[in-house]
């Protein structure tokens, strides 16, 4: 992929946002502790309380897969193990990360729109106690989901709160949390420790960060130990002062809500251009009911991203100018083969009103429509 052709794979493929580059250089002055020991990473912890509560404690990173290990694993004995969504990233794209390093059993859930519900939990509360059962310990959900759609805040409490009674503990993939929060119009600390989570995978690369993510830590007593698991799992910094200063910029000044709000704003752009050769129906369970142009949209677009259906040929020709995944995730045996196939198209903070509407553009005219 060239540098000038415009992305709408992953707003992984984003450059770093410039207040994140002169975080990086204004932290590169003189010698400082190392392993976090440094002002840098002070600073953090003040940020991360005033948005996740005076409980929070951070822990940075290198990366989302790392971050979610380490979460995990400080969360749960040998012997526990995770209730999440089929589509969770912990399942679906870490390459068994949590399973392999942290040795912990994945218990996966259908969910079509990558959503957990209280009942997720009570299919596997009735293993508690049972000898010859991984045991349910931990519920990890992801904000926003894998397939772009976002918990309310009451949505997450409602988990929380049966996970809470039956004695587990909850963790938020929080890859793309910022733009979750940015789509509520609501804080981190709402759709995060006011609903009863326990720990956050947050996410920074996502939205501007050159690299670094943290796990944060909203109850101490929910996680142990997070300090050697880090370690172990080769996710401690030793110059961390980098990773924070970045995290700390991100954080502050509230960078985090404007790129992430900018990222949904040109997502809802993107979809709202398509809609009028679009179906007249969202197709929620990935279903292919389409109008005469052969696209239809199979999931609401919540936060940055739209997923939608569309002849194959089609999705071909438009990679010769943009790139872009397919996906088939919510129904591969109902979206994909030989003719159709299912796209996710991404945006980023750095995405302008221009890419949207040329890509859309591209896509109206590849489309015949």
């Amino acid at each position: 992929m060239s540098s000038t052709q415009r992305s709408f794979a992953s707003d992984n493929y984003a450059p770093a946002h410039p207040a994140v580059l002169a975080s990086l250089t204004a932290a590169n002055v003189g010698h400082a502790g190392s392993y976090g020991a440094d002002p840098w990473t002070g600073r953090l912890q003040e940020v991360v309380r005033h948005h996740f509560g005076e409980a929070a404690t951070a822990y940075p990173v290198f990366n989302g897969t790392g971050a979610n290990v380490v979460a995990l694993t400080s969360m749960l004995p040998r012997w526990g193990a995770v209730v999440t969504s089929e589509h969770a990233h912990i399942h679906q794209d870490e390459n068994a990360a949590p399973e392999r390093v942290g040795g912990i059993k994945l218990l996966t859930v259908p969910s079509p729109d990558g959503k957990l519900t209280p009942a997720a939990i009570d299919r596997f509360v009735g293993d508690l106690g049972d000898q010859h059962r991984a045991q349910p310990l931990v519920v990890s959900i992801t904000q926003a989901t894998e397939l772009g759609t976002v918990y309310s805040p009451d949505e997450i409490r409602a988990i929380s709160d049966r996970a809470h009674a039956a004695g587990l503990r909850v963790h938020l993939d929080g890859a793309r949390l910022a733009n979750a929060a940015a789509s509520l119009g609501v804080s981190l600390r709402a759709t995060t420790t006011d609903v009863g989570v326990d720990v956050v995978s947050f996410g920074g690369t996502k939205n501007g960060l050159l690299f670094g993510e943290a796990v944060v830590v909203l109850d101490p007593d929910a996680a142990q130990g997070v300090d050697f698991v880090r370690k172990m799992t080769m996710q401690l910094a030793s110059k961390m002062r980098f990773v924070s200063a970045q995290l700390t910029a991100l954080l502050e000044d509230d960078l985090w809500r404007t790129n992430a709000a900018h990222a949904n704003a040109m997502a809802a752009r993107l979809r709202a251009a398509l809609s009028p050769v679009a179906s007249e129906a969202e197709v929620p369970d990935g279903g292919t009911q389409a109008a005469s142009s052969g696209l239809a949209f199979t999931q609401p677009t919540q936060a940055n991203a739209v997923f939608a259906v569309l002849p194959r040929a089609v999705a071909e020709a438009l990679r010769a100018d943009f790139a872009f995944y397919d996906w088939a995730a919510t129904a591969p045996d109902r979206v994909t083969g030989a003719e159709r196939v299912e796209a996710r198209w991404m945006c980023s903070w750095d995405t302008t009103e221009e890419d949207v509407d040329a890509f859309a553009a591209a896509v109206r005219t590849a489309l015949g429509a």
